[in-house]
């Protein structure tokens, strides 16, 4: 009796994917060192120029996805974007970006403005998330991508979306598809919300607030302030470090709830804490410990730590650069269209939403306050 043949080894298959992931985190690596290049050359090449003032306000953010972009396009066209998307990790780039971000945030950066900001914040947390979870339940979205959503937009916009991703366990696509929501919408508003706090003549207080709660990402926050000036910045810096600290916080809610609801429906039974603590997204654990162990060892070491904590702040920088440019070339259009229009209506509608009222508070709790 003839033996049937054995079925053909996968090996090659492996061993080529290997080879395209090698690839694609070559790619990311050069667009990478790309982008760190183009924050020092562009400046320096158009200083004394009409465009130098805002030269130097545009962050790596800026080129880390018109490279990712770019390159994305030309890898689509020819035909090998896809075989690359393993290396494209957007998730761990971030993740790990965000741990050495802690390391650069003193946690008595917001003792002179800690009455305003932690009321902003949790002001403009509860509001803007709880509009956007009910408006996108009306138009029928389901509850992993509504957390995504509403956790992007009244926070931090990505590493909120990924700490919101971990805690409800949403799919990669629903965190890919978020991510590029939080990009298209917070690269305009680098240079509008300064434009349109001069036209309002907001006091530099009440332009950084508007900035620090209103943008999603904490880069393009730093941007933004450095467009508006040096005031505006750090008030900026100061309300969008409390809204990132609460990112913990919101995470530890939807993981209790998302656990009681799932184990719920299935036996009936309320979560147990070991439950909670796999949906919790450890990364935000290690943000607070980095940022409480370099607050202690700038303490006790002084000037001594700086060089360490440059070397954590150029890490970092390159983390997130590979983050944004991974970002820009995980964007398809494709899921775009598969998504619909439903969820672009839902960030479109809270984006304005979290205007409105962040420039009421804004208005309200930084008019007074001086530096």
């Amino acid at each position: 009796m003839a033996q049937s043949p054995a079925p053909a080894s996968p090996a090659p298959e492996r061993s080529t994917s290997k080879v395209w992931t090698a690839a694609g985190l070559v790619v990311v690596f050069v667009l990478t060192a790309g982008v760190q290049w183009l924050t020092d050359w562009v400046p320096e090449v158009t200083a004394g120029t009409g465009f130098g003032e805002i030269a130097k306000s545009i962050e790596f953010p800026i080129y880390a996805i018109l490279l990712g972009f770019g390159v994305n396009a030309l890898l689509t066209l020819l035909g090998i974007r896809e075989k690359m998307t393993a290396a494209f990790r957007t998730e761990f780039f971030i993740k790990t970006g965000l741990v050495l971000l802690g390391a650069s945030i003193n946690f008595g950066v917001i003792a002179s403005a800690f009455g305003p900001a932690i009321l902003q914040a949790v002001l403009l947390i509860a509001t803007v998330f709880m509009f956007t979870w009910w408006f996108a339940g009306l138009m029928g979205l389901d509850d992993q991508l509504r957390a995504l959503l509403a956790s992007a937009l009244s926070i931090c916009g990505v590493s909120a979306a990924v700490a919101a991703a971990g805690a409800v366990h949403a799919k990669r696509e629903q965190l890919a598809y978020t991510a590029t929501l939080v990009i298209i919408f917070a690269v305009p508003m680098i240079f509008f919300l300064p434009w349109m706090a001069t036209i309002l003549g907001l006091s530099p207080a009440e332009t950084g607030a508007w900035i620090g709660g209103n943008i999603d990402t904490t880069a393009a926050v730093t941007a933004a302030g450095a467009v508006a000036g040096e005031q505006p910045l750090q008030i900026a810096t100061i309300v969008k470090v409390t809204q990132n600290a609460l990112l913990g916080v919101v995470a530890v809610l939807l993981s209790a709830w998302f656990a009681f609801k799932t184990q719920k429906a299935t036996d009936g039974t309320r979560p147990s804490a070991a439950i909670i603590w796999k949906s919790f997204p450890k990364f935000v654990l290690g943000f607070l410990i980095a940022s409480i162990v370099a607050t202690i060892f700038i303490s006790m070491a002084g000037d001594a730590a700086t060089p360490a904590i440059a070397t954590a702040n150029a890490l970092r920088s390159w983390f997130l650069s590979a983050a944004f440019v991974s970002i820009g070339l995980e964007f398809s259009i494709s899921s775009l269209r598969e998504a619909g229009w439903k969820p672009i209506l839902v960030f479109a509608a809270a984006t304005v939403v979290n205007l409105i009222v962040g420039l009421g508070l804004a208005v309200l709790l930084w008019g007074g306050f001086t530096f």
